[in-house]
């Protein structure tokens, strides 16, 4: 459940990426993984920078100012409270090691389609 008031912020935000989100949506977008993400996407009272909805998987991207930084420790739980898998990467990985981060990826989605129960939606 997210707050229907975070939609215009998140607007805003996909209008104005950084450059690691912009590396990193190019190679997201229209399912390259194999999966469908969104960017920008309110969870409960965050916006998460990347999501894979089917697999319950955000992706942050940080800068220097959120090392060690309780805040995002604590929206890490916010986003965890709401059933999803929460990776962060620096911006400063995606630029310089972009194929890194998405072996990363890769492998977080691997993990996650083997989490996701086929049937747990099946009523019989």
């Amino acid at each position: 459940m997210s707050d229907k008031r975070l939609t215009p912020l998140a607007r805003k935000l996909r209008k104005e990426p950084t450059e690691a989100e912009k590396r990193l949506w190019s190679r997201l977008r229209s399912e390259q993984l194999g999966v469908k993400f969104t960017r920008q996407y309110p969870i409960g009272s965050a916006i998460v920078d990347f999501v894979c909805r089917a697999l319950r998987l955000a992706i942050e991207l940080d800068g220097g100012q959120h090392a060690d930084s309780e805040a995002d420790a604590a929206r890490t739980r916010l986003i965890e409270a709401q059933g999803y898998r929460v990776i962060r990467f620096w911006n400063n990985d995606v630029l310089a090691n972009t194929d890194g981060v998405l072996t990363v990826i890769a492998h977080e989605l691997a993990l996650a389609r083997n989490r996701i129960d086929p049937f747990e939606d099946d009523p019989s």
